[in-house]
């Protein structure tokens, strides 16, 4: 297993980082633990979560993925070996806090909550989940600007970080759905008021979705605040299970109709035309995508996610495998003709 440094931190990640979201959902405590000991077994060291799942979020559920780890983290015995992020959920979530905000007093009550449902004593790195001005993100490209708009200013949510750092609580920040402006802001701040500084972004990035490419990239290799990838797989379409309508049954765009991200005509017709590539080539399709990602310079870290052992195996063996250059040819030929048609 490769692995890469955390931004300016001292930590170094795996390549391959477990996704959590399904613990507590479509995943078992029982089958939460099998997973991460598999994970760990191959050379995983890096576990992402955060605050709100499982996924769908609901109340009932809210904070269950975190504890599933923490129980396992508690029978594990070990702690330091294993790197774990987790985030605080940005606004529009009411459950959680009465409706979380990146103020001091959420900040606070997000992280000593999170280290309960851990059980551990220190976080590796805290993200924010979603930025909490109006910006585009969540399948957004254009920007609309609002004067008028009410939002926590970075500033103040890094210093609050900041405390958090100070006490040993958290290790390292970093953002997720966040726009290049955003990071850039966040850099000057800890340049200019001696913060803390942006370790990593979390971002969607796969064969539907390489927006990411267009300001963040760049701000990844001169400012050294890599790429944490997450629905490398798109929920799983690039795997070609719902190709043509198809509907397996317990597929997640199967059982949550909340999940259409990827889903439109000329999302059909490119994952029709990234599996034909990968099957010409004897290559699984979801291993293909999963090693595009795994390939790219700005990468830190690609998120994979199961509900299956049977897909995390699968997902596993894309670390092994590399993409030859005709490959890569055929991925940028059909890049070109569809563009991001899921940004």
């Amino acid at each position: 297993m490769q692995t890469r440094p955390l931004g300016d931190t001292g930590i170094n990640v795996s390549r391959l980082c477990l996704g959590t979201m399904t613990f507590g959902e479509q995943n078992t405590e029982t089958e939460a633990h099998e997973q991460l000991d598999r994970a760990i077994a191959f050379g995983i060291n890096f576990i992402d979560t955060a605050e709100m799942y499982p996924v769908p979020p609901r109340a009932e559920t809210q904070g269950r993925t975190e504890q599933y780890i923490g129980s396992w983290l508690k029978g594990r015995g070990t702690r330091d070996d294993v790197i774990i992020a987790t985030k605080i959920a940005g606004p529009g979530m009411e459950h959680i806090r009465d409706g979380s905000r990146f103020t001091r007093e959420h900040v606070q009550r997000a992280v000593e909550d999170s280290l309960t449902r851990l059980k551990t004593d220190y976080i590796d790195l805290y993200q924010l989940h979603w930025p909490s001005r109006h910006t585009n993100f969540f399948g957004r490209l254009g920007y609309t600007h609002n004067e008028d708009e009410q939002h926590i200013p970075l500033e103040d949510t890094l210093l609050a970080l900041k405390e958090q750092v100070d006490a040993g609580k958290i290790r390292a920040i970093g953002l997720s759905n966040e726009t290049p402006w955003g990071v850039m802001h966040c850099l000057h701040l800890a340049d200019k008021l001696g913060l803390p500084r942006v370790a990593s972004v979390q971002n969607p990035y796969n064969l539907l979705n390489r927006t990411y490419e267009v300001g963040l990239a760049e701000i990844a290799h001169r400012e050294n605040v890599g790429l944490l990838a997450y629905s490398p797989l798109a929920f799983g379409v690039l795997s070609g299970k719902y190709l043509d309508g198809a509907r397996p049954p317990k597929g997640r765009l199967t059982l949550y109709e909340r999940f259409k991200r990827y889903t439109s005509l000329r999302a059909e017709r490119a994952v029709h035309a990234y599996v034909t590539l990968a099957r010409e080539h004897g290559l699984d399709p979801a291993q293909m995508a999963l090693a595009y990602v795994n390939s790219r310079t700005f990468l830190t870290s690609n998120i994979i996610g199961a509900t299956t052992m049977e897909q995390l195996e699968s997902n596993l063996a894309s670390e092994a495998l590399s993409l030859s250059e005709e490959v890569l040819e055929g991925i940028e030929s059909i890049h070109t003709a569809t563009p991001n048609p899921c940004p």
